[in-house]
């Protein structure tokens, strides 16, 4: 199939630049069009008439229908996106999908009110079109080239586009391409030969403090604080060599806001990996921090080209952009099936991009998310990364321009490699299996012998999801994709016939055993499992042995779990035991299925070794490649995954056996849009760092676990959660400790208010005092909440009012944008407002003015279920409670002061919440009980806000 449009091009006349329609913005509550004639604020209905009815610009097309009340619209020549222009012209460069934030990435002050907003939109578009006129607009043949397929598939900014390309001269081409197939343009990696094992020599205290001032003067910085310098000089230690296998240097780090610990542990990493040869991992809990530390690295490296050879981003395998699954795009939009426009974008970014990353990288996430597209058509991560294990590794026509591999490669001669904490548990977890089986680890995680956790606080929750086991209708459905292939029509993805069929070939065992899987995966669910298991109708009808366990377990469930606690927010779940006879008679029949599928992926596994073996003299790299990618996938289904779920089924059969008291297992359902989408049986470690500890703490030499919030005052010893929740409480040698408190003077520069009369049940009243004091802070504000319900509930009566005082307010799981869009908004327009839960808490990274005030609307308790039950009667009871509490408490109120020049009041609206919860803030930090009236006055008055108009 051709992957690009070839044609013969009549001679070109450049057509005179159309003159620009008008411009809508629709902040929340108000609307404004700005045209030829000026600004000028408009009323909804006319807002809407504007919208629909003729040639307009908008930013963000699916937000600014949603404010309208419309649904989100298709594509159309007469709505012209600005945002889409901006992706064009300014490909994997960052803007806040806004017309605020479209203004402050070209440099332009931030427009303030409905008018100024559409003004700035008018003004972004021909500022944008300006600069594809211009003769030095960069690779203008290529961009030219994609801009006609863009015209050709209806682009509302084709014709404006093309024309300001070819204001300028071109070259004269009697056939041009599509301009889609970057894959072809993309530069190669190039491999190059081992590093060889890190060396041993240590990194002393003064070396430490030496790199640090000279980060400092490389980032303009003058002075060094003392307690930046300590920090740095301590955190030497997990970079100094071990004396004994299995006895890594272990420090727990707690560093106040503003103590500069980015920097800090940079200062030793650097130096270690510059007399080692080695390379230091920085792991994260999110993604904005790995950007930030990705900044912030500028200072070790300020020749760009450099740092990208020394600091590599690394993420999973499905982070990043698939060429294939690209190429597969484009050919299937080229014949009229799926979003031309989309993919040309997505294409054109590629192109530019740093290094493919779809997900908190430099791809611009609302861009799939501009229009009514289809799922299956939408050129975003979901679509165009390799989520479902299919890759085909060497054997792909764009394997030598790939972004994983190229990450993978970079990772393996980078200096410091910034990962997070998914990605190196399930590594070193993969790793920690192939050891047992004496095997060797992969060659690039077996570098991990110095790793930074930063958001150390959150290695507990990662370690958890890394280590437990989910055997539930989705995954197995996954299995069975990526063992048998796509089966339905017009679905892309590749099975194991397609990645393996050649290799065993020659083998009439492992053909066998090819089609013996292949054959046995038709026991696994296939689409629509959910409609079979949990129909509307209410007539259940499972296909095979596995749909029937599911179908059993929720017969269970809706046996055990009340009636109240079947809602949309709340799934349902109980306990595995005891179980229900059904469910225990269709076990054994899933369990048979798991290993008739088992087997043979096995048998398939040892065919794979047995070629590395006994063919290593003449395999070459490309082949090697294959053959070891090929390997770890099966690797990890047939010697963990199916395992682990046969185990559990395992266990349903032994009724009268005493539970493992390592683990808790148990029943759970979920539910979207009011139905039930999935149904699983799952497994945790009551302690996940017992695997923690054993996977990745113990092999490693050194390791730094560091936060803003580490330590519990209320303990006897403050840092004994922290040794339990990071696996280092079982250490032969105890981790060491370290405290710095932060710079910033709290007493002067907040204030921490618990509001004694409001009903926190009531989303009323919850929504009366965050609207009052929002409007007392004039805006700049964000609002948590513990359950999604309350959230909208709060969010349907706060918008309207906030928006007649022109406050505009956004809302995750309202608003048509992920986490982090709505984040940069929120950062980018100073006196908006953000409702959101604890994903926001987590990612918010907010200096400055536009986040002063943080309420919660109520104490974040953790949610008391089966397997939190079973830790706080391990961890000790009411305390875990309340030292969990205690923690989100801080983090949450870390996020409010992120400089020495920020003021914020930080508010509990709960009544009932301890004194003691409060015992994590930053000393200097006083509590107060007021009134909600009282609370109004002094956040007014403390953070100098103008009187609402």
């Amino acid at each position: 199939m051709p992957t690009a449009i070839v044609e013969t091009a009549p001679p070109r006349i450049a057509r005179p630049a159309e003159p620009l329609p008008p411009a809508l913005a629709v902040p929340p509550g108000a609307g404004a069009v700005c045209d030829e004639e000026g600004a000028r604020r408009i009323g909804r209905g006319a807002a809407e008439g504007i919208f629909t009815g003729g040639p307009v610009l908008v930013a963000h097309a699916g937000l600014t229908a949603r404010r309208l009340g419309l649904a989100p619209p298709p594509r159309s020549r007469d709505l012209l996106d600005v945002l889409e222009l901006w992706a064009f012209v300014r490909p994997a460069t960052f803007c806040a999908p806004s017309p605020s934030g479209l203004a402050l990435g070209l440099g332009l002050e931030e427009p303030r009110g409905a008018e100024a907003q559409a003004a700035a939109l008018r003004d972004a578009a021909a500022t944008l079109l300006a600069e594809l006129a211009d003769p030095a607009y960069p690779e203008r043949e290529a961009a030219f080239t994609l801009a006609e397929t863009l015209d050709r598939a209806g682009w509302a900014w084709g014709p404006r586009v093309t024309a300001a390309l070819a204001s300028s001269p071109l070259r004269e081409r009697r056939h041009r391409g599509s301009g889609l197939d970057v894959w072809s343009r993309l530069a190669e990696w190039e491999d190059e030969a081992p590093r060889g094992e890190a060396g041993s020599a240590p990194v002393d205290s003064e070396s430490a403090r030496i790199r640090l001032d000279k980060l400092l003067q490389a980032s303009g910085l003058d002075e060094t604080r003392p307690t930046q310098s300590d920090y740095a000089a301590e955190a030497a230690f997990a970079f100094s060599p071990r004396d004994e296998e299995g006895r890594p240097r272990v420090l727990l780090a707690e560093a106040g806001t503003g103590t500069g610990k980015t920097l800090g542990y940079l200062a030793p990493a650097s130096v270690w990996a510059e007399r080692n040869q080695g390379a230091a991992w920085i792991s994260t809990y999110t993604r904005a921090l790995q950007r930030q530390i990705d900044r912030e690295s500028h200072a070790l490296w300020p020749d760009e080209a450099e740092r990208r050879r020394k600091t590599v981003v690394r993420k999973g395998r499905e982070n990043y952009l698939c060429l294939l699954n690209l190429q597969d795009m484009a050919q299937s939009a080229q014949l009229g099936n799926g979003d031309l426009i989309g993919v040309a974008l997505a294409a054109r970014w590629a192109m530019h991009s740093r290094d493919g990353d779809m997900t908190g990288g430099d791809f611009p996430g609302w861009l799939p998310g501009l229009f009514a597209v289809g799922a299956g058509a939408q050129a975003g991560a979901a679509n165009l990364v390799d989520r479902r294990g299919e890759c085909v590794h060497a054997a792909c026509p764009h394997y030598r321009t790939c972004f994983v591999e190229k990450t993978i490669r970079a990772s393996r001669r980078a200096d410091l490699v910034v990962a997070n904490h998914a990605l190196v548990m399930t590594q070193a977890a993969f790793d920690g299996a192939r050891r047992a089986r004496g095997q060797a680890a992969d060659a690039e995680t077996a570098t991990l012998k110095r790793v930074v956790f930063d958001e150390g606080h959150h290695l507990f929750e990662a370690a958890d999801s890394a280590f437990s086991a989910a055997f539930s209708g989705q995954e197995t459905a996954e299995l069975r994709r990526w063992i048998r292939g796509p089966e339905g029509r017009g679905r892309r993805g590749r099975g194991l016939e397609q990645r393996l069929g050649e290799l065993v070939a020659d083998t009439d065992s492992a053909r066998q055993a090819l089609s013996d899987a292949i054959r046995a995966a038709a026991a696994l669910p296939g689409e629509g499992i959910s409609g079979r298991i949990a129909p509307p109708s209410g007539e259940v009808n499972p296909i095979g042995p596995i749909e029937a366990f599911f179908a059993a377990a929720l017969e269970q469930l809706r046996a055990r779990t009340s009636e109240s606690r079947q809602g949309p927010e709340f799934g349902m779940e109980c306990a595995l035991q005891p179980a229900i006879e059904p469910l225990v008679e269709t076990a054994r029949g899933a369990a048979t299925a798991l290993a008739a599928i088992e087997a043979p992926l096995l048998t398939l596994a040892r065919h794979l070794e047995d070629i590395l073996d006994d063919e290593a003299a003449e395999l070459d790299a490309s082949a090697r490649a294959r053959i070891e990618g090929s390997l770890r996938g099966l690797e990890r289904r047939a010697r963990m995954t199916l395992p682990a779920w046969r185990s559990m089924l395992q266990a349903l059969e032994e009724a009268g056996a005493e539970p493992d008291p390592d683990f808790v297992d148990w029943l759970s359902a979920e539910v979207a849009f009011g139905r039930i989408h999935d149904v699983a049986l799952r497994r945790h470690w009551i302690d996940p760092t017992v695997p923690l500890e054993a996977a990745v703490i113990m092999p490693a030499h050194g390791v730094l676990v560091t936060s803003a919030t580490l330590s519990d005052p209320m303990q006897d010893d403050p840092f004994d959660l922290a040794r339990l929740r990071t696996g280092s409480a079982r250490l032969i040698e105890p981790p060491r400790t370290l405290k710095v408190e932060s710079p910033f003077d709290y007493a002067a520069n907040s204030r921490v208010i618990v509001v004694t009369d409001v009903a926190k049940d009531d989303p009323r009243q919850t929504a009366a005092a965050m609207r009052e004091l929002f409007l007392a802070a004039g805006g700049g504000s964000l609002g948590l909440f513990t359950a999604i319900r309350r959230l909208k509930a709060v969010y349907e009566r706060l918008g309207p009012e906030l928006a007649r005082h022109g406050l505009p307010l956004y809302a995750q799981h309202v608003d048509p944008l992920e986490v982090g869009a709505l984040v940069d908004i929120f950062r980018a327009e100073e006196d908006s407002c953000l409702l959101g839960t604890d994903a926001v808490r987590d990612g918010v990274d907010v200096p400055g003015r536009s986040l002063r005030l943080l309420a919660f609307d109520r104490v974040p308790w953790p949610r008391p279920d089966l397997l939190h039950k079973a830790r706080r009667e391990r961890f000790g009871g009411a305390r875990y409670d309340d030292a969990l509490a205690r923690a989100r408490i801080a983090q949450a109120f870390g996020r409010l002061i992120r400089r020495a020049d920020d003021k914020g009041v930080f508010l509990m609206l709960d009544a009932a919440a301890p004194t003691r919860l409060f015992a994590s803030l930053p000393p200097g930090c006083e509590l107060q009980r007021l009134s909600l009236v009282e609370a109004i006055e002094q956040v007014q008055a403390f953070l100098q806000a103008p009187e609402p108009a």
